[in-house]
């Protein structure tokens, strides 16, 4: 499949959701709200949840399915207080020694003034600093879109994982065209360029699993794909938890450390 044909997949309104996957894979989910500094992001979602039986901290970045949920959770473009609020579920989560679980779909984080003026910059920053010594298993799933920094500062863990028909960017095909060639309508051509798929990233090291999903999308068979996810789960979670910590800070650390090395 060509790689703007997954692009138009990922960013599908009717794909299923980070609150979809984490009410049918998990148990008692109990949502959290705040950064305890500025407001509530809706755009990020998270809080407690059971694992057959495991407590865990479970977050996401949510888009919404009409226009009034889109817009209530800002397209899933989270301001600084998301990111905030997802830091601090993840810091107590390692208070109480809870495993971390993100589902990722956002077209980036918000550019607008406001979210400029409160430190989107130094929100992401600080999130990518705090992940990479956090002291309990973490996981990221992408689920649609992985856009640029919005996107990675929920994805500095253990295992990042994609669906087979997700994306992960450094910014869209079409922001890419337009900056390289001066041309948005070549958006085609740059998706195939930037190595955005997730079997591109899997070739290049920059992912660890690829869940698959029915032809043309998740969206035609939920169930498949987040059975499919909930059973890698378990296995991982359970490889994930017996390590000792500090053998796992050194893999996390050498893994974004080898980055540098990707190969074809």
């Amino acid at each position: 499949m060509p790689a703007y044909d997954k692009v138009r997949i990922a960013r599908k309104v009717s794909r299923p959701t980070a609150l979809d996957y984490i009410n049918h894979i998990f148990d008692e989910f109990i949502e959290f709200h705040g950064d305890r500094n500025f407001r509530d992001d809706e755009a990020v979602i998270g809080g407690i949840a059971l694992f057959n039986g495991t407590p865990v901290t479970v977050i996401g970045i949510q888009k919404g399915k009409t226009m009034e949920e889109n817009i209530a959770r800002n397209f899933g473009q989270p301001h600084p207080e998301g990111y905030r609020k997802a830091l601090r579920l993840m810091k107590q989560a390692e208070k109480f020694h809870r495993p971390v679980i993100n589902f990722i779909n956002t077209s980036g984080a918000y550019p607008g003034v406001g979210a400029e003026e409160r430190g989107q910059g130094e929100a992401i920053a600080r999130n990518l600093m705090e992940m990479a010594v956090l002291k309990v298993p973490t996981i990221s799933i992408f689920i649609g879109e992985g856009g640029s920094g919005g996107a990675l500062a929920l994805a500095v863990t253990d295992r990042v994982w994609m669906l087979e028909n997700s994306i992960y960017a450094v910014l869209s095909p079409e922001g890419f065209a337009s900056i390289l060639w001066k041309d948005p309508k070549r958006a085609k051509e740059a998706a195939d360029v930037m190595k955005i798929t997730a079997d591109d990233l899997l070739k290049l090291n920059a992912v660890d699993k690829v869940i698959k999903e029915v032809e043309g999308g998740c969206q035609n068979d939920f169930g498949f794909t987040a059975n499919l996810l909930k059973s890698k789960l378990e296995a991982e979670l359970k490889e994930l938890m017996a390590e000792d910590i500090d053998t796992l800070l050194e893999e996390r650390y050498n893994r974004f450390r080898n980055f540098g090395e990707f190969t074809e």
